[in-house]
């Protein structure tokens, strides 16, 4: 060591000795205070939600009564039906009901259209509804026919 080193090293330690050194007091650690800022603003929003989440709904209002709809019927064939054709196609009876066709076949003089046969076409009746009827042919003919509420005969007898 050097002169000027020892010298330096003794000087520290004669003053070492007569200063009463105390270390400087930590500062004391400093509190965040976002941290209980951001617990009380949680805790509040968990407690909204909870009495939000708590308050019963409003009850809906009451909803339509659905309309019940019947059964579409299901449509039954009658085979080797004979419609009576001697004064046209306007009418049938099915069973004891009376039917009038939608559009009316009536041919000269009033008698069987062209192209059918006279006095019956034979084909076959389809009830599609309690108040409808297809009837249908070899021949590719088709009339639909609907009921007569309360028709007890034919409107009209031809001879």
């Amino acid at each position: 060591m050097t002169d000027v080193e020892d010298r330096l090293r003794r000087a520290f330690h004669a003053f070492a000795d007569t200063v009463d050194v105390r270390p400087a007091p930590l500062p004391a650690p400093r509190r965040r205070p976002a941290a209980p800022l951001l617990a009380a603003a949680a805790t509040v929003l968990v407690a909204g939600v909870l009495v939000v989440t708590a308050t019963p709904p409003e009850p809906a209002p009451p909803a339509a009564p659905t309309p019940t709809l019947a059964p579409a019927p299901t449509p039954v064939t009658l085979p080797n039906f004979a419609l009576l054709t001697h004064c046209g196609v306007d009418e049938a009876k099915i069973g004891d009901r009376f039917y009038e066709a939608e559009t009316p076949l009536i041919g000269p003089a009033r008698s069987s259209p062209p192209g059918w046969d006279n006095p019956y076409q034979e084909g076959t009746i389809t009830l599609t509804s309690p108040v409808a009827a297809v009837f249908r042919d070899h021949l590719g003919h088709e009339v639909r026919f609907r009921l007569r509420p309360g028709a007890t005969e034919f409107k009209q007898l031809c001879d």
